[in-house]
C-alpha cells in the first residue's frame, strides 16, 4: 500500500488570492507559508515576553472561555472520554499563564489544562462565540479573502502541549502568533497505519493509537506510518495551511499564541447532497479494489526463455493433443508436480476413487485470504498466463481427477481470485477459437461446468468481501461482521 507522499510545501513569498485558489489549495497538500501574520496587530501586542498577557487581560479578561481540562496531559486527546471541558473567565486562564512556572500557585495542575479552539469568529454558530473582541487585532490573510470562513479560533497553552492526531473536516491555516508549534503531518492515504475511531464515534476524526508509542501487539500496521510522516516547525508569524483530511498532530512550547482559519474546500461545499450515496459507493468499491490488489502483494512470475507472443507463435498447442507433457516449460513442469502433491496431500487416493461427493464431505475449503498463505494460489500466481494454460491442459487429459479436486476443494478465495485474473490475462494473450477451445477442455473435467463457475464466484466474492471489511476496518475504523 505504500505510495509517494506528496511533499509540503514551503514558501517565503505569500501568494495572492488567485495563486493559493489555482496552484495551492486544489493540490490538496500542505503549505507553509513565512511571515505570514508578522503584520498583525496581535503579531507585537499578544506576545508574553513583550506584556502580551496584560495585554489580552486588559482586552477580553472578563469573557467566559471554554477550556479542556485532561489527566493524560501533556497530550490532549479529542474523545470527549479523556477530557473535561470548563468554563471560567479569560483572565482566571491568563493568570494560570503567569504562574505556570509555580504549579502550588494555581488550583489546577499546570500541564492540564489548555485553551482550544475558542471562537473568535463563528458563522454557523455566532452564539458560541466567546472572544469576539479579539478580531481586531487580526485580519484574514489576503490568499483567503475570497473563502467563505467557517470559523476563527484561538489556541493557547501555557505549558507544553499535544494535540492527539487527528484530521479536520475543513480547511485549516493555522497561524503562529506567538511561541513555536512543531506539526506532524500524514496524507489520507496513510489512514489505514493510523487506526482512525469508529465513524459512528464521538470522535471519529482522531486516531485510536499514540503514534509516538503504539503498542504494536493490538496495532500493527502502525510501525508503518513514520513512513508517510512530514515534520514542520512554525516559528512566530509563520502559518501552515493544512488541508482538509490530513492527519496532523501538534506539539506546542510553552505560552504558545495561535490563531486558525477553517473554511469548507470547493469539492464538499459544491458536492450535491443527492449524489452523496453514489460518491460513497465510488469511493469505497475503489478502496477495495486497492486492498485487493495489497492482498495479492507476492508477485514472483516464471520468466521463460520467450515471451509470452513468442509461446504463442512458435509453440503453439493443440488443445486436443493427449501428450503434452514434455511440451511443459521447466518452471510449469514444476508447478505441476507442486499441484499434484498439495491435492493428494490433502485426498488421498480412496476418496479420488470413491468420488467428488464423497470428498465434499470430508474436506473443507481453506479460507485464505492473502497470497502469501496459500501455497496453490502462490504456485498459479507464479506462471505466466500461457505457461498456465499449458500446466492446466496437460492436466485434463493426464490428471483430470487431479484438476476436480484442485479446482473444488483446495481453491480458497485468495486461489479464486488469482486463479480467475490469470484467466483474464490469458484471455487477452490469445485468439477467440483458442480460448473457447481451452475452456471447453478445462471444463469437461467436471459433471457440473455450472456448478463449478459458481463455486469460483462465490469464493471470488468471499476474497472481495474480506477485502471491503478490511477497508471498513482500516479507513473507518468499523469492524464489518
Amino acid at each position: 500500500m505504500e505510495e509517494d507522499s506528496p511533499r509540503i510545501t514551503i514558501l517565503d513569498a505569500i501568494p495572492s488570492a488567485d495563486e493559493f485558489t489555482s496552484l495551492i489549495e486544489p493540490k490538496n497538500v500542505p503549505a507553509v507559508f513565512h511571515g505570514c501574520v508578522n503584520d498583525w496587530k496581535a503579531f507585537s501586542k499578544w506576545n508574553p515576553s513583550t506584556g502580551g498577557l496584560d495585554y489580552l487581560q486588559e482586552l477580553a479578561g472578563s469573557s467566559t472561555v471554554e477550556v479542556m481540562l485532561s489527566k493524560s496531559a501533556p497530550v490532549f486527546y479529542g474523545d470527549i472520554r479523556n477530557h473535561e471541558r470548563v468554563q471560567l473567565p479569560l483572565s482566571t486562564f491568563i493568570q494560570y499563564c503567569k504562574d505556570v512556572s509555580n504549579p502550588d500557585s494555581f488550583e489546577t495542575e499546570p500541564d492540564q489544562i489548555y485553551l482550544a479552539q475558542v471562537p473568535i469568529m463563528n458563522t454557523e454558530k455566532e452564539e458560541r462565540v466567546q472572544l469576539g473582541s479579539l478580531i481586531q487585532d487580526i485580519h484574514t490573510p489576503l490568499f483567503l479573502e475570497t473563502k467563505i470562513l467557517s470559523s476563527i479560533n484561538l489556541w493557547m497553552n501555557g505549558a507544553q502541549t499535544r494535540s492527539s492526531t487527528h484530521y479536520d473536516p475543513h480547511h485549516n491555516l493555522l497561524c503562529v502568533v506567538s511561541g513555536s508549534k512543531q506539526v506532524d503531518l500524514w496524507p489520507p492515504s496513510s489512514t489505514p497505519f493510523l487506526y482512525p475511531m469508529p465513524l459512528y464515534g464521538e470522535a471519529s476524526n482522531h486516531c485510536a493509537v499514540p503514534i509516538n508509542a503504539p503498542d504494536l501487539s493490538l496495532h500493527p500496521r502502525a510501525e508503518h506510518s513514520k513512513k508517510y510522516s512530514q515534520r514542520v516547525i512554525l516559528h512566530s508569524g509563520d502559518a501552515l495551511f493544512i488541508p482538509e483530511g490530513w492527519f496532523h498532530q501538534v506539539d506546542s512550547e510553552s505560552l504558545t499564541v495561535a490563531v486558525n482559519f477553517w473554511w469548507r474546500s470547493e469539492i464538499m461545499s459544491g458536492m450535491s447532497e443527492h449524489m452523496d450515496s453514489y460518491y460513497l459507493r465510488r469511493i469505497l468499491k475503489r478502496l477495495t479494489d486497492k486492498e485487493m490488489n495489497r492482498m495479492l502483494c507476492k508477485n514472483i512470475p516464471c520468466v521463460s526463455n520467450n515471451s509470452s507472443s513468442e509461446q504463442s507463435d512458435n509453440k503453439k498447442m493443440k488443445i486436443c493433443d493427449g501428450n503434452m507433457l514434455h511440451d511443459l516449460e521447466p518452471c510449469a513442469l514444476k508447478s505441476l508436480h507442486e499441484l499434484v502433491s498439495l491435492v493428494h496431500d490433502r485426498v488421498s487416493a480412496a476418496d479420488l476413487s470413491n468420488g467428488i461427493d464423497d470428498m465434499e464431505k470430508k474436506i473443507e475449503i481453506s479460507e485464505l485470504y492473502y497470497l502469501e498463505d496459500d501455497p496453490v494460489a502462490n504456485t498459479i500466481w507464479a506462471l505466466e498466463p500461457l505457461n498456465l494454460q499449458k500446466m492446466f491442459l496437460a492436466m485434463v487429459h493426464h490428471f483430470p481427477r487431479t484438476l476436480e479436486a484442485l479446482v473444488l476443494h483446495l481453491l480458497s478465495p485468495v486461489g479464486a481470485e488469482v486463479l480467475t485474473r490469470k484467466f483474464d490475462e490469458m484471455d487477452r494473450l490469445i485468439n477467440e477459437q483458442d480460448r473457447n477451445e481451452f475452456y471447453q477442455a478445462f471444463y469437461s473435467v467436471f459433471d457440473d461446468q455450472f456448478g463449478v463457475m459458481d463455486k469460483l464466484l462465490n469464493r471470488k466474492e468471499s476474497f472481495s468481501s474480506q477485502a471491503f471489511k478490511n477497508v471498513m476496518d482500516q479507513f473507518l475504523g468499523v469492524k464489518a461482521q
